[in-house]
C-alpha cells in the first residue's frame, strides 16, 4: 500500500459517506439497525471483547485517555475509540497510544466498498465496525469505546461494556438530542445496560436524578464520582478535568472490583502520563511556553464557559482565536468571551464551517475588539505577529479550529 492509496481509502470514505463530522444534523442517523448488519457481516467483533462504554457532553474524550493511561501502565494492552480526530483519521482507533495501522485501514475500506446494497451505513457506522474489528484482530485485553452522539441511538451502543460512565450533561446537539436537558439525559441514559454498573460525573441534580432512575429501571449499580475524594494531579492541565479525573477514579474502583490488578502507582503514573501514553491532544495543550500558546477543542456553552474562566484567571493580555460551526448559537458565546482580550474569527475548513461575516452584527454589537480572517492559520501568524512581551494566543471554538491550527503548525 502506498500513502496514495491510503489517501484515497480515507477520500473515498469522506466522500461517499455522509459524515456528522463535516455535514451536521443530515448526517445523523440514529438507530442500530445498521451497526447490527455491519457488526453481523463481520462475525460480530465486539461480543468478543471486554468494554468500556463512555458517554456524556463534556469530557469522554478525556475520561476515556485517562483511563487507557492507567489501564497501560497496570499492563493491559488497551484499544482506545474516539471521534472526531484532529489530524489523521487513525487517530480514532488506537492501541495503547499508537494509531490505527494505515495498511488496515486501506485494507477494511477495501471490504467496505463492497457491501450490500441493503446496508447503507454512515461515517460513523463505518468507523465504529472498522475499531471493533481492530481491537479484535489485535487482542487488546480492554477496549475503552466513547460515544459518538447522544448515546440511546448511538452507533457504539450495540456493544455489551463490562462499566459505563456518563461524565455530564449539557446542552449541545439540541437539534437531534432534545431540547431540554431532561430529554438529552435522557438520550445519554441510554447507555445504562441491565446488571451493568453505571459511573455518573453529574453535578446538576437533575441529571443526576434521571441517570440514577435509569439506572435502577435496569438494576444497575450506580455510583455517583462527584462524592469522589480527588488529590491527584495530571498533565492534562484544564481545570475541568478535576471532575473528569473523579470520574476516571470511579471507573478504576470498579475495575479492581471486577478483579483488575491496578496499584496506586499505576493510577498515579497514569494520570501524569496520559499526553505520553495516550497521544492525547486538544484540551487545554500547552502548544508553547514562550509564547504562551494554547489550544482547546471545547465547543459549546458549558464547556467554552469553564475554558474561558481559566483564560480569565491567568495574568496576560491575551489574543483570542475563534471559529465555529454553522449550528453555534453565537449569541451565547459572545456574552462569556473572556475580558479585554483581542478577537480573532475565521472560517473551520469544514462545510459546516460559519464565516465570521455571517455573525459580523453580532461581534459589532457585543462592542469587541475584533478581526475577521479567511483562515485559522492567517489569524494565527497576524496574532502571532501582534504578540507583545507578556502576552498570550488562545485558538479553540471548535475540534476543526484546533485541528487546523496543530495540522499547520505542530510539526514546525
Amino acid at each position: 500500500m502506498t500513502n496514495q492509496q491510503y489517501q484515497q481509502a480515507i477520500d473515498w470514505l469522506f466522500a461517499q459517506l455522509a459524515n456528522y463530522q463535516i455535514d451536521g444534523q443530515k448526517a445523523y442517523k440514529p438507530g442500530l439497525d445498521n451497526i447490527r448488519k455491519l457488526c453481523d457481516l463481520f462475525g460480530n467483533p465486539q461480543n468478543q471483547l471486554k468494554m468500556i462504554h463512555i458517554g456524556g457532553t463534556n469530557g469522554k474524550g478525556s475520561t476515556s485517555n485517562m483511563l487507557a493511561s492507567v489501564l497501560q501502565e497496570a499492563g493491559y494492552k488497551t484499544g482506545l475509540y474516539n471521534s472526531p480526530h484532529l489530524i489523521d483519521f487513525t487517530e480514532r482507533i488506537k492501541i495503547d497510544g499508537e494509531n490505527c495501522d494505515k495498511e488496515f485501514v486501506y485494507e477494511f475500506t477495501q471490504k467496505l466498498r463492497n457491501l450490500p446494497q441493503e446496508i447503507s451505513p454512515s461515517f460513523f457506522e463505518l468507523t465504529t465496525i472498522m475499531a471493533f474489528e481492530y481491537f479484535y484482530q489485535k487482542k487488546v485485553d480492554y477496549a475503552i469505546i466513547e460515544v459518538g452522539l447522544g448515546g440511546r441511538l448511538d452507533s457504539t451502543n450495540i456493544i455489551n461494556p463490562i462499566i459505563t460512565a456518563i461524565t455530564n450533561v449539557a446542552l449541545d446537539h439540541q437539534d437531534v438530542l432534545g431540547k431540554t436537558i431532561e430529554e438529552i439525559t435522557t438520550e445519554k441514559a441510554g447507555i445504562i445496560k441491565s446488571h451493568i454498573p453505571i459511573i455518573s460525573g453529574a453535578e446538576d441534580s437533575v441529571v443526576r436524578n434521571i441517570i440514577k432512575a435509569k439506572a435502577l429501571e435496569k438494576n444497575a449499580d450506580f455510583i455517583d464520582a462527584t462524592s469522589i475524594e480527588n488529590d491527584y494531579a495530571s498533565d492534562l492541565k484544564g481545570n475541568y478535568q478535576q471532575k473528569n479525573i473523579k470520574v476516571v477514579l470511579a471507573l478504576v474502583k470498579e475495575l479492581q472490583k471486577s478483579g483488575l490488578h491496578i496499584s496506586e502507582k499505576n493510577i498515579e503514573d497514569g494520570l501524569l502520563n496520559v499526553h505520553q501514553n495516550t497521544k492525547f491532544i486538544g484540551r487545554w495543550f500547552e502548544f508553547s511556553q514562550n509564547p504562551l500558546i494554547i489550544c482547546d477543542t471545547a465547543h459549546n456553552q458549558a464547556g467554552l464557559e469553564q475554558v474561558f474562566a481559566q483564560i480569565n484567571a491567568i495574568p496576560k493580555s491575551k489574543h483570542i482565536i475563534l471559529g465555529f460551526v454553522a449550528d453555534k448559537k453565537i449569541e451565547e458565546v459572545l456574552q462569556i468571551l473572556p475580558k479585554d482580550s483581542i478577537f480573532y474569527f475565521a472560517k473551520p475548513k469544514v462545510n459546516r464551517g460559519r464565516h465570521p461575516e455571517d455573525y459580523e452584527d453580532l461581534l459589532k454589537k457585543s462592542k469587541i475588539n475584533y478581526k475577521i480572517f479567511p483562515t485559522v492559520q492567517d489569524a494565527y501568524l497576524f496574532a502571532k505577529q501582534q504578540l507583545k512581551k507578556e502576552e498570550m494566543i488562545f485558538i479553540g471554538g471548535s475540534n476543526f479550529v484546533v485541528g487546523e491550527f496543530l495540522e499547520k503548525n505542530l510539526e514546525e
